[in-house]
């Protein structure tokens, strides 16, 4: 990934339909040869970002800027960004190769330029072979490659994908995201991407910025988002999440802590800085969880009990349901060995649980 300063950037932008507000004072900076992706539910205001970018809409306050340069008045085809659509908006009545052409023939290039430029990226999409197909002709994923390809032989300095596998099955979903990246690594270009999908935005992603309603609720690494959400938005977006509610007990050396939970006393490992008495909230991912028999000899340190609701085998994994002492219940995922009959837990087990102190996400108790 290219570090030379932002490409693109919003700087204090809000967005307004009528009286609804779509987007909340919004700062965001694209890095040159970044792969970003905007990750949130419908609604969130992550296609609105998409085309702000694009042209197709404009700020209702603050600015665009791409390269440094403020965009807002600068109309889609003069900005060098392209988008690729989740229908693809192929011409059904042209051919691969004219669907891919189209923008240079508008921009009038030379016919041996257009044809040797075509060519290549048909190369590049693994399309050669499929130049004098119709649309109707190919799969839906050849379509989506057709798509790609029109856009990229314009030389975009950036391109914005707007949810462009959701009409694809999962099979041929992960197919095009190893071929989407692969794509941008070869071409060096900046890739933002849209999506509500957080295993397709952790795949491919160099950065995610998680949305809500209007929001920008955290941007990181796909490792940052998931080991270290910073509320409980994102932890629950992201994947499955434990949550347990603490007491803290005693404040130890700087971010290290014993709280009361469930009436067992564990350490805490956290940046945020909390008070004796204070209510806490930890988070904790099924596969932190380290699940043993009452009677096992590794099991050390404190630990909460409970009982095996439910076991679902996953190959991988073997996903457990548990229900504390306390009423609670909390979901756990241990890795799966054929030789190791000590995960065959039965319904109504007697286990105990724990996990490795900093493994926990700590969060006040207001959490959102």
């Amino acid at each position: 990934m290219k570090n030379n300063g932002p490409i693109l950037e919003l700087r204090g932008v809000s967005k307004y339909y009528g009286s609804t507000a779509a987007l909340h004072d919004i700062n965001l900076e694209v890095e040159n040869g970044e792969f970003l992706t905007l990750l949130g539910p419908s609604g969130c205001g992550k296609t609105t970002i998409l085309r702000l970018f694009s042209g197709f809409e404009s700020p209702s306050k603050g600015d665009v800027l791409l390269n440094g340069k403020v965009i807002n008045d600068i109309v889609p085809e003069k900005r060098q960004l392209n988008t690729v659509f989740q229908n693809y908006a192929l011409f059904p009545h042209m051919s691969v190769q004219d669907n891919v052409s189209f923008g240079l023939r508008m921009q009038k290039r030379p016919k041996a330029e257009i044809n040797s430029r075509v060519q290549e990226v048909l190369r590049m999409v693994h399309l050669e072979d499929f130049a004098t197909r119709m649309p109707a002709q190919l799969s839906g994923g050849q379509q989506q490659r057709v798509a790609i390809a029109r856009a990229v032989v314009m030389n975009p300095m950036v391109l914005l994908l707007d949810e462009p596998f959701s009409a694809l099955d999962f099979k041929l979903r992960k197919q095009m995201q190893f071929e989407i990246k692969h794509l941008q690594r070869q071409l060096g270009i900046t890739f933002i991407f849209v999506t509500h999908d957080q295993e397709e935005a952790f795949a491919m992603s160099d950065r995610v910025v998680v949305m809500n309603q209007g929001y920008i609720e955290q941007s990181g690494s796909p490792q940052e988002i998931y080991e270290e959400p910073e509320n409980l938005f994102v932890a629950r977006f992201v994947g499955e999440i434990n949550i347990l509610e603490a007491t803290i007990l005693e404040v130890q050396e700087m971010g290290q802590y014993l709280a009361d939970i469930d009436g067992v006393t564990f350490p805490l490992r956290t940046r945020r800085e909390f008070a004796v008495g204070e209510k806490v909230l930890l988070l904790l991912r099924p596969e932190d969880l380290k699940v043993y028999r009452p009677h096992d000899e590794d099991l050390e340190g404190p630990h909460l009990y409970g009982r095996i609701n439910e076991t679902v085998y996953k190959g991988a994994t073997v996903d457990l349901t548990i229900t504390l002492t306390s009423g609670k219940k909390i979901q756990a995922a241990e890795f799966f060995n054929e030789d190791d009959a000590d995960i065959n837990y039965n319904r109504g087990e007697r286990v105990a649980v724990n996990w490795v102190a900093g493994w926990e996400v700590v969060l006040d108790d207001a959490g959102e």
